[in-house]
Order: structure tokens, then C-alpha cells, then sequence
């Protein structure tokens, strides 16, 4: 039996599958997407969803996925999708009908790519014929949720228990705050959202149990501030002391180039200044072009000598009003692409009355690394991801995250997790 996966770009339903002891077949176009998908050992067919024939599975699928390309309907982007969404609806219902329509339709879509949500419903409707899948299971945009209903009214003619709405990534771990409109369909059991693991506000212990712990911060999910590590910290000649690799790719070049050529100049007094425990406040310590090392709900170490304290935050995009969250929360949706290709940690001034001159200056933005976009999208820090910068960044940016696809997939594989990441539970 197959679980089919449409649309599935790098690897976030094929990683969170693989993880709950079970493959997908992935149709993918991407070349860089069928690329890192290969590296990390997913099955793939390089194929234009739209154009590939549903009769090689018929009869054997027990699953199907569907992430249609957002670009139509996202606000990254021109949102062309909701002009042409009367044509969505259209192509759906007949499609579920048996006609193919699409060519027509496609000719007065204002994004081309608009079509590709009614995609799944070609699938379906042939796989129905063989009283097949079993589950269904597809993501998308909020803007998209009105036509997740249209597929809900269909499929429950057809017998399914289905369930439409947004869910928030965060609320299931994911150190991201992304909405996303989520159809789940069953044969056999009954359809509902999984329970949420996280909020955004921990929740005290009560009679009916444990409550949630809060929301996952960037913080945490990269590992900054960790018991069981140094804190990094950058010495006053430029070099770096104590504790893992504190910068991106190039950062500590940077720093290097900085140093050698007179404009970089260390924050504090001494050749070695040293980090010292400190119990009030909360904040974070300036380390210039360095990663934040302590998260802010935890003590503030401070510097032996005069210093600004600073928070740092991702800005998700350049445009004026990009969002902008601290370290100590999770980031705004990660998107990625041509209209948002910016995606910074940017150093926020916290400390009252203090002031900006040229012993203590504002730490340089830095730019977020393709590992850290994959992590906060909770894939592998190791996850294989091939291409230049700009295709890999899309493909992340694109992905669905494999924790939340994993507590979205579970119930339908009779599988139980434990509160956090993807470990079984006993």
C-alpha cells in the first residue's frame, strides 16, 4: 500500500513519516527539492503533479497528501489566487464530477499556479472509484480554507469523516508561529485535529493533569543557552572563546576582516574579558556579529566593565512592516522567495538611558543561516538540503514542518507521540 504524497517538495510529510515508521511517494517538480529529497533517502518521482497520470495508483493507495504550492495565495506575494478562486471552486466540483475542465479554466486564471489546489481532486476522484484512500490529509495558506470545506462537502458524500480548520504550528512544538488551513479526512475513524501540545502561556498542573508547557522559543529550539554547553562568547581581540561556533557562515571571516582593517572594536575592556553570573534583569548581552547565548528567562550574565545589554530578534522580511520576534519567542512564519527574500537577526535595544557611541555600538544584523531556517521549520540540523542558497532557502520556506505534519499524520497511522518532537510514546 502506498501513501501518496502530492506536491511534496523537500521532504517536511516525508521526514515526519519516516520518523513514525512509514514512506511516501513523492511527486515533486523542483529539481533542487527532488535533489535534497534523494539525499535524504525519500522515494521521488520528478513529475508536474498536474500532468501525471492517477492509474499507476489505483488500487494500492492508502494515503494521500497534498501541499499545493502557496506562492498563489500567500501574502509574500501578489495573493493572485483569491481573484482566480471562483475558477478553484469550479475546477473542483467538476473534477469531482469526472470533467476535466482544467484547460479552460487555466486560461482565465490570473496565476497559473491557482489550479494546482484543485489538483488533489483529480486524484481523489479516481482513487474513490477503487473505495480508496483510506486517509486524506493537505495543507495549505488560511486563505485556502474555504476551499478545503468545498473538498470536505464532496468527500463526505463519499463517506469520509472530515475535519477543516487553522492550526497554529506552534501550539504542536514548532518554534514558528505559522497558521496554516488543514483538511484531515478518515474512512475509519473520526476526523479531529490533534490535541495541542504546546500554548502560548505555560499552564499549571490541575486535577485533569499536566499542563501544556509554552510555546518552543527560537531560542531553545537552537539551542542557545543550553545547561549542558559553554556560553560563546567573542574575546575583545576578535577571536572566539569559550563554547561552540557562535556564527553563520562568514560571520567570524567577518569579524576577522573587521578587526585587521580597524573598524571592528571589542564591546568591553581587556584582552579577555570575562562573563560573570548576574541575577537580575533579563536581556541579552551584546556580542558583536555573535549568536545570543542565554535565553532571556534565564539569568543575565554581564560583562566585568561598562556595558549595553541587547535582545536579538528575526525579522522575517525587509519590508516596513516585517515581524519582528524576540529570541525568547518563536519566529513569524518563515517565508522565503523573491517579494521576501530577507531574513535577519537584528539586535534590539533594551537597557533604558543607555547610550550608542563608539565603545559600546549596536551589534551588525546578521543573516539567517539555512540551517537555523531549517530548524525553526523543525527539520534535522543535519537535514541534507542541496542547491545555492536561494533554492534552499525556498524549499524551506515552502516546506510544511515535519512535527506538525507528524502529529497531523499519527492518528492515522495508529500511532501515539510523546509531548514533544517525533519519540513514541511508551
Amino acid at each position: 500500500m502506498i501513501v501518496l504524497d502530492l506536491f511534496a517538495g523537500p521532504g517536511g510529510w516525508s521526514h515526519a513519516l519516516t520518523m513514525l515508521g512509514t514512506r511516501d511517494i513523492g511527486l515533486e517538480w523542483d529539481d533542487w527539492a527532488c535533489k535534497t529529497r534523494a539525499a535524504a533517502g525519500q522515494l521521488t518521482i520528478r513529475t508536474d503533479v498536474a500532468k501525471y497520470p492517477v492509474w499507476p495508483f489505483l488500487g494500492k493507495t492508502t494515503g494521500v497528501i497534498a501541499s499545493p504550492p502557496c506562492q498563489a495565495w500567500s501574502k509574500a506575494g501578489k495573493r493572485l489566487g483569491l481573484l482566480d478562486q471562483p475558477l478553484v471552486h469550479q475546477a473542483v466540483a467538476d473534477l469531482a464530477q469526472g470533467r476535466d475542465t482544467r484547460e479552460k479554466l487555466l486560461a482565465s486564471c490570473h496565476d497559473e499556479r491557482s489550479l494546482l489546489t484543485a489538483e488533489p481532486m483529480r486524484y481523489l476522484h479516481a482513487l474513490n472509484q477503487h473505495g480508496q484512500p483510506e486517509w486524506v490529509a493537505m495543507e495549505e495558506v488560511p486563505d485556502v480554507l474555504p476551499l478545503w470545506r468545498q473538498y470536505a462537502a464532496i468527500l463526505r458524500t463519499w463517506g469520509y469523516s472530515v475535519w477543516t480548520g487553522l492550526l497554529n504550528a506552534a501550539d504542536y512544538g514548532v518554534p514558528q508561529t505559522r497558521k496554516r488551513a488543514i483538511l484531515l479526512a478518515s474512512r475509519t475513524r473520526t476526523a479531529d485535529p490533534p490535541a495541542p501540545t504546546r500554548a502560548k502561556l505555560a499552564e499549571p498542573e490541575s486535577l485533569f493533569g499536566p499542563g501544556r508547557a509554552r510555546w518552543v522559543s527560537m531560542a531553545e529550539a537552537l539551542g542557545w543557552g543550553a545547561t549542558d554547553r559553554p556560553v560563546p562568547t567573542v574575546c575583545a581581540d576578535g577571536g572566539p572563546g569559550g563554547g561552540p561556533e557562535p556564527f553563520p557562515s562568514g560571520s567570524r571571516k567577518t569579524l576577522t576582516d573587521a578587526r585587521e582593517s580597524g573598524h571592528w572594536q571589542p564591546q568591553y575592556p581587556g584582552a579577555h574579558a570575562v562573563l560573570q553570573p548576574q541575577t537580575r534583569g533579563a536581556g541579552w548581552i551584546p556580542r558583536h556579529g555573535a549568536r545570543p547565548a542565554t535565553p532571556a528567562d534565564t539569568p543575565t550574565p554581564t560583562l566585568t566593565g561598562k556595558a549595553t545589554r541587547w535582545k536579538w530578534a528575526l525579522r522575517s522580511n525587509n519590508q516596513t512592516n516585517a515581524t519582528v520576534r524576540r529570541a525568547d519567542e518563536p519566529a513569524g512564519t518563515l517565508f522565503f522567495g523573491h517579494r521576501a527574500n530577507e531574513c535577519i537577526w537584528v539586535p534590539e535595544f533594551v537597557e533604558p538611558g543607555a547610550r550608542l557611541d563608539a565603545e559600546h555600538p549596536a551589534p551588525d544584523p546578521i543573516r539567517i543561516t539555512a540551517r537555523e531556517a531549517g530548524v525553526l521549520q523543525t527539520f534535522p540540523a543535519d537535514y541534507p538540503w542541496q542547491g545555492n542558497k536561494g533554492q534552499t532557502f525556498s524549499q524551506i520556506g515552502n516546506a510544511v514542518p515535519p512535527r506538525l505534519a507528524a502529529h497531523l499524520l499519527a492518528p492515522h497511522l495508529g500511532t501515539t507521540l510523546s509531548t514533544d518532537d517525533f519519540t513514541l510514546a511508551a
